[in-house]
């Protein structure tokens, strides 16, 4: 097992994203749960695709909760949830999601109604526990099949994120996990093919 660092909570990816002016980031589970660190980053959008961490940034209840029932009601940070597994375990339809919810995060507009009042578009941050392996993956994902021309590959955008993140060396093997890249590898020839056939369709 490679050595744990000490790294920021959160770290900037990807400044200014081509098509939607707001910038990247991935962290772990101290930077997701800091909602003044967010705020402080311009961060809006949350992301977290761990499927055994949850978060509840709702801050005024719409009701109180009583009995079994979990508080609900708008949050200050718009937040969306995906279910990676950090290991093997993961169909390759999770993370063909998480590439989608991902750009669908960035894309969405939300409309000016009294039941949503936070329509901020600041930037956005993808989160697993550690910040490592599964946000890694992720946002390296969107990077390479977004901005092909700068990151051909995927591993040119997994090695941009892991300098950006500050993953060293003797812990690459791990930051993400072998398995999760082959099935992000599957993920972009899913993704081509299905914009092959929508651009076909139209």
């Amino acid at each position: 097992m490679a050595p744990h660092y000490d790294r920021p909570p959160i770290s900037r990816v990807y400044e200014n994203l081509p098509g939607y002016g707001v910038d990247l980031y991935v962290g772990g589970r101290e930077g997701a749960s800091d909602v003044r660190l967010l705020r402080a980053n311009g961060i809006s959008t949350v992301l977290n695709c761990a499927v055994n961490l949850d978060f509840n940034y709702v801050a005024t209840p719409d009701e109180v909760s009583h009995d079994s029932r979990v508080e609900y009601g708008p949050a200050p940070i718009r937040y969306y949830k995906l279910g990676i597994v950090d290991g093997p375990g993961n169909p390759d339809t999770m993370m063909l999601a998480g590439y989608y919810q991902l750009r669908g995060a960035l894309d969405q507009v939300l409309p000016e109604k009294a039941s949503y009042p936070f329509r901020e578009r600041g930037n956005l941050l993808v989160n697993c526990r550690a910040g490592r392996s599964r946000s890694v993956i992720l946002a390296a994902l969107f990077l390479h099949l977004h901005i092909p021309a700068e990151f051909p590959t995927l591993l040119a955008a997994i090695d941009h994120i892991r300098e950006k993140r500050a993953l060293r060396p003797d812990e690459w093997h791990e930051t993400p996990k072998p398995m999760l890249i082959a099935a992000a590898e599957r993920t972009v020839g899913w993704v081509r093919l299905l914009e092959s056939h929508h651009e076909a369709a139209e």
